[in-house]
């Protein structure tokens, strides 16, 4: 699994996960910063990453998703 990244979290941390994460990176690294969350999300999705956030958007985004599918 590779992680994205969110702005709220530093990506000083990105360094101390690639032995665990390999491939994670941080928005920041991909000119993400200060960019609206569907348009990260859609990043994610199309580079098959996993947004690791402090967000509480992202979470109900993953649940509204989820439920969409379901139905």
């Amino acid at each position: 699994m590779k992680l994205l990244l969110d702005e709220n979290l530093s990506d000083r941390v990105v360094p101390q996960i690639l032995d665990l994460y390999p491939g994670s990176t941080h928005v920041k690294s991909h000119d993400l910063i200060h960019s609206d969350d569907v348009l990260i999300w859609a990043f994610a999705q199309q580079q098959g990453y996993s947004i690791f956030s402090k967000d509480a958007d992202f979470h109900q985004r993953s649940r509204d998703e989820e439920s969409s599918r379901l139905r």
